[in-house]
């Protein structure tokens, strides 16, 4: 788990001061070219910057190893910010849309130079943090990366934009591929807030295959019978199993271990890292083990 979560947080800090930079330069830009909708995607930006630092200090927290607090450790801080995340983009989104559809009506002609150029900028160096989190495997990243997609998409749409309205005077091509783009992401992103708000309310994980488990474990030799199985996940990678079962022979403590250490084996192989088993024998009252 280290190395893993150490390099998602190396990921996000990285996509972090790229974002932070680009803000920067693009709040710049906007007053030098005095364009209001790039300054107004700068303050989108500006957003974006804090959210991704949210990302990395709950990252940075995800790593900290189990205490009396969090017996389980703080890895569903992770997924706490992927669902902060996740809300302010969708807000954000929709907050976008209502102020972009008006235009559709009374569409503005704006600064085509100044479009072109920050917009290969922005492109750029928001396709670098996109590129950075590529391989991101917590939901956290993979929220954010999404995050910093729907900016790339805005960016390559404002560098079409900016070329055809060089040529041909229809500024409502501006809004209409905003809006296309936001709905795109959003649904993504609405995909990602959907699967983090099963985790949290304790689902079971979608790449935990039960019954294969139950079939597996009750092929055991001594097992009799699966009393209860409770699964749920820490983060959408860290799994969590209590099963009870039952065993045919008398109390032994070799067939107790043997039980155990069988059931921990199927466990292990569908990627459980923590597991409580139960074990009680026919008719008798249950030994926990």
């Amino acid at each position: 788990m280290g190395a893993n979560h150490n390099h998602n947080t190396r990921n996000i800090k990285l996509a972090f001061f790229l974002n932070l930079f680009f803000t920067l330069f693009e709040i710049a830009g906007g007053i030098y070219t005095n364009s209001v909708a790039i300054i107004s995607d700068a303050l989108h930006d500006l957003g974006d910057c804090i959210s991704l630092g949210l990302a990395w200090y709950l990252e940075k927290v995800s790593l900290r190893e189990a205490d009396s607090k969090y017996t389980f450790g703080y890895r569903r801080f992770s997924l706490l910010g992927a669902l902060i995340n996740a809300l302010v983009l969708i807000i954000g989104s929709v907050f976008i849309i209502m102020e972009v559809i008006p235009r559709l009506a009374d569409p503005e002609m704006p600064d085509t130079k100044g479009m072109l150029i920050i917009s290969i900028v922005g492109i750029v160096f928001n396709g670098a943090a996109v590129f950075q989190l590529r391989h991101g495997n917590s939901l956290n990243q993979k929220v954010m990366r999404w995050h910093l997609l729907e900016d790339v998409l805005g960016w390559i749409a404002i560098l079409v934009v900016s070329i055809v309205l060089m040529f041909v005077e229809l500024p409502v091509l501006d809004s209409i591929l905003s809006i296309c783009i936001l709905l795109y992401v959003v649904f993504n992103v609405v995909r990602h807030l959907v699967k983090a708000l099963k985790i949290f309310l304790q689902a079971v994980p979608e790449d935990l295959p039960i019954d294969e488990i139950k079939n597996q474990i009750l092929n055991i030799e001594t097992v009799n019978e699966i009393k209860s199985v409770q699964a749920w996940t820490l983060d959408g990678e860290a799994h969590v199993v209590n099963i009870t079962i039952s065993i045919i022979h008398k109390p032994d403590i070799n067939v107790l271990r043997n039980a155990r250490m069988a059931v921990q084996k199927i466990l292990k192989t569908h990627n459980v890292q923590f597991a409580t088993i139960e074990i009680q024998f026919v008719g008798e009252d249950e030994i926990p083990v």
